[in-house]
């Protein structure tokens, strides 16, 4: 239940709690993180490697980030997979099966289109793979956060997003470190070897069998009687299927067109005075915003002129959001600056954070290998733990928790600063900030799934997901000048203070008493 964007906390015992680990739905959630995980890092750092290691030139490997947009934008086209179903699968493995068996096929296509391709001779196309593989992936994330909200009651959303989390480290893992190392293995040419890289995306590609296997093995959740995907002919169908494509192209087209436009009015905006990462900021917000209100007018033509029926727009554009509102009221806009803040202290402190062992005079191999030793064992911990902690004492008790812990491990950042290069202390402060952000994310996670209606899973639960870091990340491109005008001791505990708001808005929504209605 609901109460006020707070979720109902139910005390259980350590028993209960423990024996919520070997839940089926909560194992499931593990190897489909696995699944989620393993795309993200082949589209960023591990072909980053590959295309310098095939002599790209650094400025086109930096314009190849944008092959992973679609992370970013997801919630556009997050309603059809709320609403339209799939012909001839989704009526023998429902709305949520079928579309992740789609995505997960999308995404080992797009690996194995990207091994076949040498950019030393066709750049262009290993681009458009690149894209490729990001929107499928970003699809997967979409309909994988839906089947972990609809598969199970809010009671178990912690310890799934517990276990959700690990299994995607463990992919990030693989798809990272384990491919640089296969890659490493394999290479038997002095220089570039494109046989090395091929085999290594085939290889990351035959990896991801493992989420198709348990897609099959997984049943289709419930969803609310009335309120699933069905549409009664052909014709809607089609129709839907153009509005998604209309709107989709007419977003599309409108961010990637004004780029030249927004390029040139931010180095104006530069010249004048203003700060190159608000300006950054302002223009890129202008963007999302153009290309947003360019589909929804499109929306508006086709409904207007009768080609795509008014209740089919409705439907699936507007009554997610209306639901949010309905639901939430007043409190509803407390709730979103919550889900916009929560996470503030730990992204503004993070970039900075190797900058800063850097600059303590730490080895890049020092760094790497505490990260990935210690950082990714406690991150795993502290993800199992948030799991056990918000079964045993519910969601909102481990989010005011975590928050406390994100703002607090910021403290030792400033305590190192001091000390300066201590090996031990490296451990201590990447330990306890890993340890703080798998309990932090764990309960955020498990927070956003109690806010979603059963009725629009994947198009509400892609809306939060996409503006938790948009301020955090605004922010943290002043990181670089803080530090600078602060120091190191004074940035840090700054970052802390700033993790007060998240703190404040869950109290606030702590003391709101009045009952709302049940989210379906």
């Amino acid at each position: 239940m609901q109460e006020n964007g707070m979720t109902e906390d139910v005390r259980r015992s350590w028993g209960e709690s423990l024996r919520a680990f070997f839940h089926p739905r909560v194992i499931t959630m593990l190897f489909l993180g696995f699944s989620a995980g393993i795309p993200i890092l082949l589209v960023f750092s591990t072909l980053s490697v590959w295309l310098r290691e095939a002599g790209v030139e650094r400025a086109a490997i930096g314009f190849f980030s944008w092959a992973a947009l679609g992370y970013g934008f997801k919630f556009v086209w997050a309603p059809i997979i709320d609403k339209m179903p799939l012909p001839l699968i989704t009526a023998l493995m429902g709305q949520r099966r079928s579309w992740l068996l789609l995505s997960q096929l999308s995404v080992i296509a797009a690996l194995a289109l990207m091994a076949m391709i040498d950019p030393v001779e066709n750049l262009v196309g290993m681009a458009v793979a690149a894209v490729a593989l990001g929107f499928a992936s970003a699809t997967q994330d979409i309909v994988i956060d839906a089947y972990r909200i609809d598969s199970a009651d809010e009671d178990l959303q912690g310890m799934m997003s517990a276990t959700y989390i690990a299994g995607y480290r463990i992919g990030m893992l693989v798809a990272g470190a384990g491919a640089l190392e296969l890659a490493g293995m394999i290479d038997v040419i002095e220089g570039y070897d494109y046989g090395a890289w091929q085999i290594t995306y085939f290889s990351m590609a035959a990896v991801m069998v493992a989420g198709i296997i348990t897609t099959f093995l997984i049943p289709e959740p419930n969803r609310p009687d009335g309120k699933s995907a069905h549409l009664n002919s052909l014709l809607d169908y089609l129709q839907f299927l153009g509005l998604f494509i209309a709107v989709a192209f007419a977003f599309a087209m409108t961010f990637f067109l004004s780029s030249d436009l927004a390029n040139l009015v931010r180095s104006v905006l530069v010249e004048t005075g203003m700060a190159e990462s608000l300006a950054g900021f302002l223009i890129g917000t202008g963007r999302l915003v153009t290309a947003v209100s360019a589909a929804a007018l499109l929306a508006v033509l086709l409904t207007k002129t009768h080609l795509v029926p008014r209740e089919m727009v409705r439907e699936t554009y507007v009554a997610p959001f209306a639901d949010f509102f309905d639901r939430f009221g007043r409190i509803a806009m407390v709730i979103l600056f919550l889900i916009a803040t929560y996470r503030i202290a730990d992204v503004v402190m993070g970039v900075m954070a190797n900058v800063f062992y850097v600059d303590l005079g730490f080895e890049k191999q020092e760094i790497g290998r505490i990260s990935k030793g210690f950082g990714l064992a406690m991150t795993l911990a502290g993800g199992f733990l948030g799991g056990l902690l918000i079964m045993r004492f519910g969601v909102m008790r481990i989010l005011f928790l975590g928050g406390i812990l994100a703002a607090g491990t910021n403290i030792l950042f400033a305590v190192m600063a001091g000390l300066g290069n201590q090996l031990w202390m490296l451990m201590v402060v990447i330990s306890a900030d890993n340890l703080s952000a798998g309990i932090a994310s764990a309960a955020f996670v498990a927070y956003l799934s109690s806010l979603t209606s059963k009725s629009f899973t994947a198009t509400q639960y892609a809306l939060f997901s996409s503006m938790m870091l948009l301020l955090p990340k605004l922010i943290a491109g002043y990181s670089g000048v803080a530090v600078e005008a602060l120091g190191y001791a004074s940035f840090f505990i700054g970052t802390a203070f700033l993790g007060i708001v998240p703190l404040a808005l869950i109290l606030y929504l702590g003391f709101r008493k009045p009952r709302l209605s049940q989210a379906t």
